[in-house]
């Protein structure tokens, strides 16, 4: 199936469904590996990233949007983008980590230094470059930054699942920690690969 030549809800069906299992951000991409492999150890706090991740993400890539066509082209200082882009993203994070002091300060514990990393996470960044250069509309944009981060968000609750019922298993002591989870991500990786060529 082609993004290209499909209209209406099917468009937004398939680049949803390509930024989720096609293309994601951590399996296929490889962007947003520190918060992947360090919030991932409890589903709980892994999940909560996923959602602070997604609601910067969509917010960024609406923002950004907006910056790039009413600040950056009619002043033609486009070579600014990523400047601008990382102050965008800078300035959520800083409120959503505001607003998870306040709102939930065990999540915000548990997320300790990993929350500020969204700022530098190169996933956020990623994608509202990637809606940038595909030259998407405020509304694709948006479908695709909320895909993107669904997509890391499946991944890194995956990922804690498992590193959780590892805990719990006899695994051998060489491989215990970093290594059986990169193993773990590699092998997850291999799995995503099945859904290569599903959407173009």
């Amino acid at each position: 199936m082609s993004i290209e030549s499909a209209t209406g809800f099917a468009k937004i069906l398939l680049i949803l469904l390509n930024a989720v299992l096609c293309n994601n951000v951590l399996l296929v991409q490889f962007q947003g590996i520190c918060p992947f492999l360090g919030v991932s150890k409890k589903v709980e706090t892994a999940f909560g990233m996923g959602i602070a991740v997604t609601f910067v993400m969509a917010l960024a890539s609406l923002v950004t949007w907006l910056v790039e066509h009413l600040l950056l082209i009619p002043l033609h200082i486009e070579y600014m983008q990523t400047i601008a882009f990382i102050l965008v993203i800078a300035a959520l994070v800083q409120f959503v980590e505001m607003f998870l002091q306040k709102s939930s300060p065990t999540l915000y514990k548990a997320l300790g230094v990993y929350l500020p990393l969204i700022t530098t996470n190169c996933a956020v960044l990623g994608i509202t470059l990637i809606n940038s250069q595909s030259g998407y509309d405020p509304l694709t944009a948006v479908i695709n930054a909320v895909g993107t981060a669904l997509g890391f968000t499946l991944v890194i609750v995956l990922m804690a699942g498992l590193r959780e019922r590892m805990e719990l298993g006899n695994t051998p002591k060489a491989l215990r920690g970093f290594p059986i989870s990169l193993i773990t991500a590699g092998l997850m990786a291999v799995a995503f690969l099945g859904f290569t060529g599903l959407v173009k």
